[in-house]
């Protein structure tokens, strides 16, 4: 008896699941990019500083914008200072050393600043740092 053996052609590569998968990739970079964007306010103009630390955004730092009438914004929402501390405790009991960072619009009281790095801290938050900019940055 005799056996032929014959050698089996090369599937070949299918690029739709590849095309797939690179436009979900791109989907879900776009749409997380437009997210963090939100979370700066614009209409927040920050103070100024000749030397500051690197403005990028250290993993799943929380972003607490603070306007220029006094009104708390995170996360796009406003919330007053109970809220606040509720949403904070929250997070800092499931994540040590939280990052935060305060986008204290320039005209702002000392005041109401200092009122939320009092409710970070009651609600266990240490890891706090302050938004700057450059002069002549706008």
């Amino acid at each position: 008896m005799k056996f032929s053996y014959s050698k089996p052609e090369p599937a070949p590569m299918q690029l739709a699941p590849m095309i797939d998968i690179l436009f979900l990739l791109l989907a879900f970079f776009i749409i997380s990019w437009q997210f963090t964007r939100q979370e700066t306010e614009l209409s927040v103009s920050v103070p100024t500083a000749e030397e500051g630390a690197d403005p990028s955004r250290q993993r799943g730092e929380i972003i607490i914008n603070i306007l220029n009438d006094g009104t708390i914004r995170v996360e796009g929402l406003s919330v007053d200072l109970l809220q606040l501390n509720e949403k904070l405790s929250a997070i800092a009991k499931q994540y040590q050393n939280q990052p935060v960072r305060i986008r204290g619009d320039g005209g702002v009281p000392y005041q109401r600043i200092v009122e939320v790095i009092d409710t970070c801290q009651k609600a266990g938050i240490w890891n706090i740092s302050f938004a700057t900019q450059r002069p002549g940055e706008n």
